[in-house]
């Protein structure tokens, strides 16, 4: 039996799905996606004076009322937040990936969330697991949207057999 694992990630939310057989495959042939764990990025759910002491970035004001921008590395902060996200995602799915062995993870992701987490989860990937990879954003489907559209694109089966 083929096993997959699919984890749909945004930079503040993930989405880990295994996709199941049919309970009764005498009356239905088709499998089930079921999401087993939704993981929140803390840190991208706090907006401005939560996150930041200044909500304005690179604006300073000078003695004599004349405004001088800077850079406050605010980019670099949240590339670092999301890396940290990344590692948390990677761990949740080494754990998924040792209690399931699946065959197949199909990782679905922003374009910069997906080149993070090549980064942090490839490495530690078992060797005989293929990966296969989607560059969007599709935290927003259910389950059963996210299973039809990954079939139509040919990503997933349209059904998998049990194993006895």
């Amino acid at each position: 039996m083929q096993n997959y694992i699919v984890a749909v990630v945004s930079s503040a939310k993930a989405k880990l799905f295994i996709l199941k057989p049919a309970e009764f495959p005498e009356y239905d042939s088709k499998s089930k996606l079921t999401e087993v764990e939704e993981l929140c990025s803390s840190t991208q759910e706090l907006q401005g004076q939560d996150l930041w002491s200044n909500t304005k970035p690179g604006r300073n004001r000078g003695t004599a009322s004349q405004a001088h921008g800077y850079d406050d590395h605010r980019e670099n902060h949240r590339v670092e937040f999301e890396r940290r996200f990344s590692q948390e995602i990677s761990n949740k799915l080494s754990q998924l990936i040792q209690s399931n062995q699946p065959n197949q993870l199909l990782l679905i992701a922003e374009p910069h969330i997906l080149g993070i987490l090549r980064e942090v989860l490839i490495p530690n990937l078992p060797k005989n697991l293929r990966v296969d990879e989607l560059t969007k954003d599709l935290c927003q489907f259910k389950a059963h949207e996210l299973q039809s559209y990954l079939i139509d694109k040919n990503l997933l089966p349209a059904s998998v057999k049990p194993s006895y």
